[in-house]
């Protein structure tokens, strides 16, 4: 059926990755639990395809703007959009990254496959000499677990006139608040275990492109490295894109309120929220002590390393060796859920009492 004008994220995250629309088709594509498949069509072998995944790829393809490849995790996509660099590259990475990538990185970096330039993202002019010579730049906006917020089109003019890849970690943000291929990333990565699936139940990764060869670049790599997402979490990351729109105006509903909360506390010092979103970090006037009793004492948030599911998590991030030491010590990463505010803003309040 045509359509007059386009459809909005909020309502793409309904309507994409739907079956014909037929008399007695289902209204969802369903799981197809299936190793092989009868040959002479397209699918052949199930490491080659499967319309579970088809259906998450076509949606979160649509929201984006490009073509989507879906992988077994967050990390199996970070992993399959760093092969897009060739071996001896250079690739430039926020200071403050995601613990998984920046281990990555630092992985392949220490198998002399690339050589790594960590730059504070806050300054354009170092980021833009950084990517001279480079061959990926890689950034987050917001950063985890900073936040600092990043300006995606000048980044990705600046690193376009150096001959560099520009791939965005658009986890945090989601294609409801930004969409990098538009602003002229080449590459976007989601960890679709967080936000996009948001139930805390399904591994899933994703990463979308624009560029058709880039996008066989992609699946052929997830062909050959078997990192491919089994039927059932592609189902449940569908399913749970279905109520992105709704999850996440309510989690950032409850985000905001609380930082307004935490920025009155007397026992929290620094608030950090980019001004959108669903999560949230501060420090307890403490310390890194108190910090542990706070993110150990609530009955309602969960103490956990994840985020973006319908219920509130935090952690101090310092507690994991490989996070960078300019994070300060005490910092507590909070992922905002979808509970009533003043239930969680009481869990909150009392588990500041406890430090």
């Amino acid at each position: 059926m045509a359509r007059s004008r386009a459809l909005s994220p909020e309502t793409l995250v309904v309507a994409a990755g739907r079956p014909e629309r037929k008399p007695d088709a289902p209204l969802s594509v369903p799981i197809t639990p299936a190793s092989t498949f009868v040959a002479g069509g397209e699918l052949e072998y199930g490491r080659f395809g499967n319309p579970t995944w088809a259906a998450f790829e076509d949606a979160v393809g649509a929201l984006e703007g490009g073509r989507a490849v879906m992988y077994s995790s967050g990390m199996a996509a970070a992993s399959a959009a760093l092969s897009l660099v060739a071996d001896g590259g250079a690739v430039v990475v926020p200071r403050h990254s995601y613990n998984g990538t920046l281990g990555l990185l630092a992985e392949a970096e220490r198998r002399g496959r690339i050589s790594v330039r960590a730059v504070d993202v806050t300054q354009p002019d170092a980021l833009a000499a950084a990517a001279e010579g480079a061959a990926m730049v890689w950034i987050e906006s917001p950063t985890n677990p900073a936040l600092e917020v990043v300006d995606i089109a000048q980044v990705a003019a600046a690193a376009r006139t150096r001959g560099a890849l520009v791939v965005v970690d658009n986890t945090f943000a989601t294609p409801l608040v930004q969409q990098p291929l538009a602003h002229g990333a080449d590459v976007v990565v989601h960890s679709a275990t967080k936000l996009l699936a948001g139930h805390s139940d399904a591994l899933a990764g994703v990463v979308v492109v624009a560029d058709d060869a880039t996008y066989g670049l992609l699946e052929s790599y997830r062909r050959m490295h078997g990192a491919v997402p089994g039927s059932l979490e592609a189902y449940l990351a569908t399913r749970g894109l279905r109520t992105l729109a709704v999850r996440f105006e309510k989690a950032q509903d409850n985000a905001r309120r609380l930082v307004d909360a935490l920025n009155a506390h007397p026992a929290v010092g620094a608030v950090g929220y980019p001004g959108f979103g669903t999560i949230v970090t501060f420090e307890p006037t403490g310390g890194a002590a108190a910090a542990h009793r706070v993110a150990t004492s609530s009955r309602l948030v969960v103490p956990t390393t994840s985020l973006g599911g319908v219920e509130s998590t935090w952690e101090r991030r310092r507690r994991w060796a490989g996070e960078p030491e300019t994070i300060p010590e005490a910092l507590i990463r909070m992922s905002v859920g979808i509970e009533g505010y003043d239930d969680l803003w009481a869990d909150v309040e009392a588990a500041l009492g406890s430090a």
